[in-house]
């Protein structure tokens, strides 16, 4: 929409968010950014200053310090929060449908089709989708519980 806030910016350059795969991607991010936020954050939070001091003073410049002293210590949260992203996204329906336009096999999202089989009362197709979104969703949450495991055993 080149009426949009973002769109005036945007559209003059080619690119077209609105009704795309781009806006699907943007909007899950939005959706899915605080998942990740709120993983990373106490890690960040607990982080030892001396660690980074010391890391300094034996002389490793800001970028290894990041590399090998920051870096390793957020993988493991950083892996959770977009786990935790991607099993919200699969089952979005909410702010998607208004930027998805729904084209077949284009921006079409599992959870619109759910919701139009419903409507036509084909209860088994849309209990088929939904249940595949299920064992995708509880999937991604099992990786999450076992890279809390391993974070943990490799003293993360």
């Amino acid at each position: 929409m080149q009426n949009g806030w973002l769109g005036q910016f945007l559209v003059p350059l080619g690119v077209e968010a609105a009704y795309s795969r781009l806006g699907i991607v943007l909007v899950l991010v939005f959706t899915g950014f605080p998942f990740v936020v709120r993983t990373v954050q106490p890690v960040l939070a607990d982080l030892d200053a001396e660690v980074e001091e010391a890391a300094a003073v034996l002389g490793a410049s800001r970028l290894q310090v990041f590399r090998r002293v920051i870096l390793p210590t957020l993988i493991p949260p950083a892996l959770t929060g977009f786990a935790l992203a991607f099993a919200r996204g699969l089952g979005e329906y909410g702010s998607v449908i208004f930027i998805s336009s729904n084209v077949p096999f284009r921006t079409e999202i599992a959870p619109v089709l759910v919701v139009a089989r419903l409507e036509e009362f084909a209860y088994r197709e849309a209990a088929a989708v939904a249940v595949v979104l299920l064992v995708f969703s509880f999937a991604m949450l099992a990786v999450v519980n076992l890279l809390e495991r391993w974070s943990k055993r490799h003293g993360g």
